[in-house]
């Protein structure tokens, strides 16, 4: 699998979750389920995913992020504050932007520095660069699933086989079958 193929599901599950999640009552994204510093709740988890793809892949990988066009504090996000829909309309943004660049068959080999600013810095590939934030997603996803169960609503499915569909592959006949079917 490929970073164009793997994101183009993680886009299509996100969709599939972020429709799941508008037919919510607005108090079960906001309840607080989470104990910690920064993330309370199920639309803080889904503005930190957001927020880091936008770091990672628009503002450190390409430059041009799109969070100064929905300001809020990215840290302790407390995005009981803001609409589902605010959320979502970021995420499509920097979502848009991520597979517009995908489409351009970037060179996932290329070096990113992981701090801009510091030449001491570490480095890694576009490529590992993108894995990173694509699991990143992943593992909180499955976060937000877990407190929909907690919330005692089904989550959607969004395992990845629900997003491909299987190929056929025809099965060779065996030696005995292909007799049989030359006698008849």
């Amino acid at each position: 699998m490929n970073v164009r193929e793997y994101y183009a599901y993680l886009s299509a599950a996100r969709e599939q979750l972020w429709n799941f999640l508008r037919a919510l009552p607005a108090a079960d994204l906001d309840r607080p389920l989470l104990e910690g510093d920064r993330f309370h709740n199920i639309k803080d988890l889904l503005l930190h995913i957001v927020d880091m793809e936008d770091h990672w892949v628009q503002t450190i990988a390409l430059g041009d992020g799109v969070a100064s066009r929905y300001p809020h504090d990215w840290v302790r996000p407390q995005a009981e504050q803001y609409d589902l829909g605010w959320i979502t309309r970021y995420g499509q943004e920097v979502s848009a932007k991520t597979r517009a660049f995908l489409a351009t068959d970037p060179d996932l080999s290329r070096p990113v520095k992981l701090v801009q600013d510091d030449p001491a810095s570490d480095t890694v590939t576009l490529d590992q660069l993108l894995w990173h934030v694509m699991t990143h997603e992943v593992r909180h996803t499955a976060q937000i699933v877990t407190l929909i169960r907690q919330l005692g609503h089904t989550p959607p499915w969004l395992d990845y086989l629900r997003f491909v569909r299987p190929q056929h592959v025809p099965v060779a006949a065996s030696a005995n079958e292909t007799e049989a079917d030359e006698e008849l």
